[in-house]
Formats: structure tokens, sequence, C-alpha cells
């Protein structure tokens, strides 16, 4: 598969270089990434599970293309090639806790589409604006 999904367990690989990774936190992590298996057919590419702190989820798109989206204005935070952004990548299976595969990388979806991912992501915080109204 990729050389960046470790053998076992978990490692911290460096966002910007095999990928880039788009994060947000809590049930609205949970909600996006409802969302965007519902409409991929369950084909989503991979979504990484971090389940300590704010349990996150962590959307891995091709490399250099979070940037091109203002993810800040939607709740969520792209993690790029600068200092200090590494994501948790778990082995496809054994023991990998606090970390699973909410979605895995299959050959034919390497990666979750950023655009699809943007607009999930905008759908969901509208109508979560709405509802509150």
């Amino acid at each position: 598969m990729h050389s960046w999904i470790p053998a076992s367990g978990h490692a911290l690989r460096h966002a910007g270089i095999h990928f880039d990774a788009v994060r947000i936190s809590g049930i609205f992590g949970e909600q996006v990434a409802y969302e965007i298996m519902q409409f991929t057919d369950f084909q989503a590419g991979p979504i990484v599970r971090s389940r300590i702190g704010m349990q996150s989820m962590y959307f891995l798109v091709p490399p250099g293309t979070a940037s091109a989206y203002r993810w800040r204005a939607v709740g969520a935070e792209a993690l790029v090639r600068k200092g200090s952004d590494f994501v948790g990548v778990p082995a496809l299976r054994g023991q990998t806790y606090p970390l699973d595969w909410r979605s895995r990388p299959t050959v034919d979806d390497p990666f979750v589409e950023t655009k699809l991912l943007f607009e999930l992501v905008a759908k969901v915080v509208e109508d979560a604006i709405f509802a509150v109204r």
C-alpha cells in the first residue's frame, strides 16, 4: 500500500510530505466523517480517528492540496508542510490504540478528495448553524 503506513502499532508522519491532513475535532469531526462516508459509498479514502484529548478526525488528502482552502473559516485545521505538523498514522492491522482507521486508504482511493471534503465541512457547518436558529 503506502510506505507511510507502519507495519505495526502507529507512527508519526510529517504532514505535507506523503499527504496533507485536515483535522476536525469532536462531534463535528465525527459528523463530517459520517457525511463523506455516506457520500462516497464508504470509499472515502484515509481517515484516521484519534481517541485522545478532543478525539479528532484526520482526513488525509493529497500533498500540497489542503492549503488551497480556508479551513479555519469552517472550523477545521489544515496540517501542511511546516515545522511541527505531524499526524499519527496507525497500522492497517493489530493494536493501534489510541489511533484507528475510520476509513482505510485503498488502491482506488489513496486519499480523501480535498474539494469534496471542504464542501462537506461547509455543509455540516451550515446545517449546524441552521439547526441552532
